[in-house]
């Protein structure tokens, strides 16, 4: 393979190519200072370019927004460690500034953030999508289980991303997000990287380790999904993770310590949620739905902060008093970060887009998991897209091995399942920290000082623990 050869190149010490892409070397980058509005850091940011298309090296360029906080201690600098960032379609420019990291990496590495093509600062994309679909991405099924309305929204939002989605959205998937990765190494003279992966951003990590392998230093892919089907996966993936986090909530609204206990007994609150939901798609309340209701659980299951607003939501929805606002970001912001969502996950596999098939795994899925009602097996714009998905990078154990993977055993986004398969598919290259609790991230976000230390150590000294450990 490819990869083995890479590695064998790399390990006999002879000159492999920068990247593979035959794009002529970035220029050195330009740092200013862009400060973030409540941090003391001294963050500044240049500006990358990167070619559209990586088929044509010498072709039309588009910015990628860079930020970084030098490393406290240059005396004891030992590289860069970026943070690659979720979603997809998150912005990761400020993260340098807010992220929490130890002082002790902080005085070893540059912390890099960035803003991936297409996002924010970086040269951004929109689909225009109307009022009506715009942040509206996850496809919840009718209250009977219907998915026309589904199949209507998936063309119409497929539609407006081929009329305005201009030439950059084509050029939106992982493995170009990677190659822009390489070229930012490049830029910033760096023989390797060393890296932190959040959520997609693991799925980031994992395919720059197998594209560029010679390049890695230390790897984190912290919260990872199923590598098999990648995002059709990760959809499917939430029936699953809503499943596993539930609880953690059922326990804390049953709390008798709690001002907002919503039940005597946990075993209560799973019904009580599901009559709740069922009563709202017959009888709305105003700015609230069933699938509002729906949608808002497996949003508020992602930290343990989310259990109070959540629960006012609940209790909204059982005693028909006034709903609570719910945030929303601004019209330009929801357009940006809907159009990379729908871009990456469509430009990066090929969706089935049989109708008849989605409505049978929707049936399906409402039985075995009721929590989620169908949602992770609908239709997505991605059965109408009109552009061709790149053929997906296939994971596998061939390279160095240093890659630590963290992960929480009940996470409702990208469950532990989804991580096994993941850790099984890069071999000895990996080992995985397990860390019992719940939510989505699980490195410095838990307060489990077992796994943040193993994770810490692990960047800290670049030795990679003997076996997989689990932390109670």
């Amino acid at each position: 393979m490819r990869m083995v050869l890479l590695s064998a190149l790399c390990l006999v010490g002879l000159a492999v190519p920068a990247t593979a892409s035959g794009a002529p070397p970035p220029g050195p980058l330009r740092w200013e200072p862009c400060p973030v509005a409540g941090s003391a850091e001294p963050q500044e940011c240049a500006t990358l370019r990167v070619p559209l298309d990586y088929r044509k090296p010498h072709g039309q360029e588009i910015d990628v927004r860079v930020s970084r906080i030098p490393a406290k201690r240059p005396d004891a600098r030992h590289g860069v460690l970026l943070l690659i960032p979720g979603g997809p379609g998150s912005s990761g420019l400020n993260r340098p500034s807010t992220v929490d990291l130890p002082a002790e990496l902080r005085e070893r590495f540059d912390v890099v953030g960035f803003d991936p093509r297409g996002v924010g600062k970086s040269t951004p994309i929109s689909c225009a999508m109307s009022p009506e679909d715009n942040g509206r991405t996850m496809p919840w099924p009718a209250p009977d289980g219907g998915i026309d309305a589904n199949v209507a929204q998936g063309k119409r939002i497929a539609d407006a991303c081929r009329r305005n989605g201009g030439e950059v959205l084509p050029h939106i998937n992982t493995k170009n997000e990677v190659r822009d990765l390489d070229r930012l190494r490049q830029a910033l003279g760096e023989r390797k990287l060393s890296y932190w992966g959040l959520s997609y951003g693991t799925y980031v990590g994992a395919v720059y380790a197998t594209m560029f392998p010679q390049h890695t230093d230390r790897v984190v892919l912290d919260s990872t999904g199923d590598p098999r089907t990648v995002a059709r996966g990760w959809l499917a993936n939430y029936q699953v993770g809503v499943e596993d986090r539930f609880p953690d909530f059922a326990r804390w609204a049953a709390d008798p310590a709690n001002a907002l206990r919503l039940a005597d007994d946990p075993a209560a609150i799973r019904p009580l949620f599901l009559d709740l939901a069922e009563r709202l798609d017959h009888k709305p309340l105003p700015g609230l739905t069933g699938n509002g209701l729906r949608e808002a659980l497996l949003r508020n299951l992602y930290t343990d902060k989310g259990f109070e607003p959540f629960a006012k939501l609940m209790i909204a929805a059982r005693d028909g008093s006034p709903v609570p606002p719910q945030p929303q970001p601004p019209e330009d912001v929801l357009q940006n970060t809907s159009a990379m969502a729908v871009s990456t996950i469509c430009n990066d596999v090929d969706w089935p887009g049989s109708v008849k098939a989605h409505e049978r795994a929707v049936a399906e899925s409402r039985e075995r998991y009721p929590l989620t009602a169908g949602m992770p097996m609908n239709i997505t714009p991605c059965s109408f897209w009109p552009f061709e998905p790149v053929k997906p990078v296939r994971i596998t154990d061939d390279g160095p091995s240093n890659v630590l993977m963290v992960q929480n055993t009940r996470d409702p986004s990208t469950p532990l399942t989804g991580a096994r398969e993941m850790r099984r598919a890069l071999g000895d290259r990996a080992r995985m920290v397990t860390v019992d609790s719940g939510g989505h991230g699980a490195y410095r976000a838990n307060g489990n000082a077992c796994g943040d230390d193993t994770v810490t150590q692990y960047l800290l000294t670049g030795q990679l623990q003997k076996s997989d450990s689990f932390c109670p």
